[in-house]
This record gives C-alpha cells, sequence and structure tokens, in this order.
C-alpha cells in the first residue's frame, strides 16, 4: 500500500462497478483503499499489509466471504472485516458473525449507513492501537530488569520474581511500606502470561470492612442503604488478569474467609445476591505485618496465609541495603530533572555521604520525596546539604555523637556537631543571623565569627 493515510481500507468485491463505486466513495472521505477482484486477490493483498478493515462481498465465486473472513482470522485474529450481502441473505452474515465479522451492511449499500459504520471501526481500531501501544509502554517501564537495584538481597528477590512472574501461582509479598512492593507486583504482572488483560489494585487498609467487601466483590441494588445500582468489584474487574491486594494483613476474619474461597474455589457472590459468579485472578498479595505473628495472635488465618504463601518475596528494607542508595539516588534526580524540565544536576560529596548515613524509616519513598525535593530546591548546577531536609542534618548530629571516642577526637566531633547545628539554625530561620543566633544563645558577632571558621557564607543569609 502506497500512502499516507492512516486507517486503510480493503474492498473485496466481484461485481467491477460494485467495487469501484465503494472504493472511490471511501477514498473522497480520505482513507486509503484498495480493492481486490476476489477473496484469493484479497488474501494475496491482506499478506503484503495488513488492512485495519476488509469490506468484502458474501457471495463470490470461488472462495466466498465466509471463508474469506476464516483466512483472514487465521492470519490476523485481530482481523476486522464487515460483511456486504444481499437482503435476502441475512442469515449467512450473522452467521458470518459467529465467525467473528464485525457487522454486516445489506445491498443495495446506503452509503452513509457506511460511512458510519467505517467511522466507528476506525475510532476503535485507534483505542485499540493506544491500549496495546500503553500496555507496551507499561511492560517496558515495569521490565524486572528495569527495576534499580545493587544489593545481593534485592538480587535475589528480583530473580523470584523472573521465575515467578510467567506462572499461575498466588505471590506474597513482604516488606516494609516504601520498600517498594506495589513495584514488584506490576513487575509480575507486566512479565506474566495475563498481560493483556487487567491489573487491579486494591488497598485492604484504606476502606472499613462493609466497603472492602462491596469494593472486593461488588454488590446488587439496594443491598444496604447507598446502594443505588449495581457494582461490579474488583475481582470481577480482574477476571482473566491480575489483582494487586496490598496490606492483606489488615483483612478482617469475614473477608478473609471469603478470600480463602475465592483462592479454593475461584468463586464468589456480589453482595446481596445469591448468584455464584466463576473468576480467573491471580492473586499477588503484599503485607508490611509479621503474618506469622498474627496467626498466632488469632487475627489472621492459618489456612488463608498458607494459600497465599506459595511464593514469597521479602524486600529488605533500604537501611540493609545500603548499596542500593546511589544508583537509587541518581535515578531519581534523572527523573525528576526531567520532569521539572530542570537542567542537569549532580550532586556534592557531602549530600551525598549525608543520604547514604541516614536511615530511611520510610524507605524508598522517603528517599524518592528527599530527592524530588532537593531537585525543586535547587538553584545551582549541585545538589547540597541545604538542599536536603533538617532531620537528615539532626540524624547526623545523632550519628555524630554516638561516634564520639570511635575513630574520631573530640574536639573533631565537636566541631563537626557545631557547624552542623549552625547550618540547622540558620535553614530553620531561612538565613536571619538575628534570629539564629537567638535560637543557639550566642551573640551575632559570636555566630558571625563561626560561620567563618566553617565556611557558611553570608551570601546564602539575610543579614537582619
Amino acid at each position: 500500500m502506497k500512502g499516507a493515510p492512516k486507517f486503510q481500507v480493503l474492498v473485496v468485491d466481484d461485481e467491477q462497478v460494485q467495487r469501484e463505486m465503494l472504493e472511490g466513495f471511501l477514498a473522497k472521505q480520505g482513507y486509503g483503499v484498495e480493492a481486490a477482484a476476489s477473496g484469493a486477490q484479497a488474501i494475496e493483498k491482506y499478506k503484503g499489509s495488513p488492512f485495519d478493515l476488509v469490506l468484502t462481498d458474501y457471495r463470490m465465486p470461488g472462495m466466498d466471504g465466509l471463508q474469506l473472513l476464516k483466512e483472514l482470522k487465521r492470519l490476523n485474529p485481530e482481523a476486522v472485516a464487515v460483511m456486504l450481502t444481499a437482503f435476502g441473505t441475512v442469515g449467512t452474515a450473522v452467521a458470518a458473525m459467529k465467525e467473528g465479522a464485525y457487522d454486516y451492511l445489506t445491498k443495495p449499500i446506503d452509503l452513509d449507513e457506511l460511512l458510519l459504520l467505517v467511522q466507528r471501526v476506525e475510532r476503535e481500531v485507534g483505542l485499540t492501537r493506544e491500549n496495546r501501544e500503553l500496555r507496551a509502554q507499561l511492560r517496558e517501564k515495569f521490565k524486572v530488569d528495569f527495576i534499580v537495584s545493587a544489593s545481593r538481597g534485592m538480587e535475589e528477590a528480583l530473580n523470584l520474581v523472573k521465575r515467578a512472574a510467567p506462572s499461575t501461582a498466588t505471590v506474597l509479598i513482604l516488606g516494609e511500606s516504601g520498600t517498594g512492593k506495589e513495584l514488584i507486583a506490576r513487575a509480575i504482572h507486566y512479565a506474566s502470561p495475563r498481560v493483556e488483560k487487567p491489573l487491579v489494585k486494591v488497598n485492604c487498609a484504606a476502606l472499613p470492612e462493609n466497603l472492602l467487601e462491596s469494593e472486593l466483590f461488588g454488590h446488587e441494588k439496594g443491598a444496604f442503604t447507598g446502594a443505588v445500582g449495581r457494582r461490579i468489584g474488583r475481582f470481577e474487574q480482574a477476571d482473566q488478569g491480575t489483582i494487586f491486594l496490598d496490606e492483606i494483613g489488615d483483612l478482617s476474619p469475614a473477608l478473609q474467609s471469603k478470600l480463602l474461597r475465592v483462592l479454593q474455589e475461584k468463586e464468589f457472590e456480589r453482595v446481596g445476591s445469591g448468584q455464584t459468579l466463576k473468576v480467573d485472578v491471580r492473586v499477588v498479595a503484599a503485607t508490611n505485618r509479621n503474618l506469622e505473628e498474627a496467626i498466632q495472635k488469632g487475627t489472621f488465618r492459618e489456612d488463608l496465609y498458607y494459600r497465599l504463601n506459595v511464593v514469597t518475596i521479602s524486600l529488605p528494607p533500604l537501611r540493609e541495603r545500603k548499596e542500593d542508595i546511589p544508583p537509587l539516588i541518581e535515578h531519581f534526580i534523572a527523573k525528576y530533572t526531567r520532569e521539572n524540565e530542570k537542567p542537569t544536576l549532580s550532586i556534592s560529596k557531602e549530600a551525598r555521604d549525608l543520604l547514604l548515613s541516614y536511615n530511611y524509616p520510610g524507605n524508598i519513598r522517603e528517599l524518592e520525596n528527599i530527592v524530588e525535593r532537593a531537585v525543586v530546591l535547587s538553584r545551582g548546577d549541585t545538589i547540597t546539604t541545604k538542599d536536603l531536609p533538617l532531620n537528615l542534618r539532626e540524624g547526623k548530629v545523632e550519628d555524630l555523637m554516638k561516634e564520639t571516642g570511635k575513630g574520631r577526637s573530640l574536639p573533631e566531633t565537636l566541631e563537626e556537631i557545631e557547624r552542623l547545628r549552625i547550618a540547622q539554625a540558620l535553614q530553620s530561620s531561612h538565613g536571619v543571623q538575628t534570629k539564629a543566633a537567638e535560637e543557639l544563645g550566642i551573640s551575632e558577632r559570636v555566630l558571625r565569627y563561626k560561620m567563618k571558621k566553617y565556611g557558611i557564607g553570608d551570601k546564602d543569609c539575610i543579614v537582619s
């Protein structure tokens, strides 16, 4: 096919007048059109470059429209074909639709009706393409190999992801908040055979029990006060795909029982309905709780735990994999300079050391927030300690105090603590030296002396 038009139509009809009429009409509407006088010729053209839409007559010598449709579907299961049929043979056109035809039109063809149908197909094909491209982008974005890590603990976890993803096994992801459990769940889905189907996410801790049950399993109209219509639950939405149940350890005992049934029997009922629904869903669950302790306390079902615990992936906290911090810093700097349209930024050794010395109770999520803030607030081409949050510096002071007598002399330790405390006071007072001196309990003269001694410049302060 020559041509620039994005939407391509193949007209197939053994009658020359009909074929040329349809070809000319669609070309005038801006479509890329080619014509074939037989089913065999249409197949040859389709093999050369698949068309977005095939308009084919039903009655043709040799290969008829139904045979052509079957051959097109064999070549491309997503082939879109519309059957053109005489008024008296509508039954055969309906039969063709059962074989996968998109729709049919009766002869003589109403050109306005034809145009509306072609436009509808064009919209749907466009949406299908966009969805396919989006899925491809997501598959690439959440590819396991693209997860930033350098530590042995994370590499072991990612190896498990690669091995478990192609299977149908239920996966339980364990780790503190902010360690990347949702990222791992996405990587599992997008590396699995279910990638073309939905990934549905539910935070089990975000809703009270009565609302969560409806969220998971849906409800019928009138099932409870406020149920003004039927609601399709997350399990139905995830059919043939994956459901990610975050914070599974927060499920109530009643919902644990219902979830166990879905895992065992692959069936459930909507709230307020007696109809049993079958579903094929892969479950990926995550929690920051110790489920074995919860079992001992009687707050989590042991049988559900073993149903979930087919493949367990444990994500170590960031404080136990310090090797991951430098590549993560670089990754987040690149990400947020791009998103904020800022020039390329580097990070000073002092700022990097400060980030490496911090323990990150919020794990990767906290590190990402810190780096995003630093990128946004940075005024030059380098991120410095001034761009980092106050609590990091406070943490550094505590660490230095703990280090007294461990390879560092007392005067050195005290000087470092004094320097950081002055910098902290200047930041909290927005550079106003009078306020900083008052906070520190020293005079402005002494403050200026100390600033000069430790290389804390006046240019970053507002002199009152």
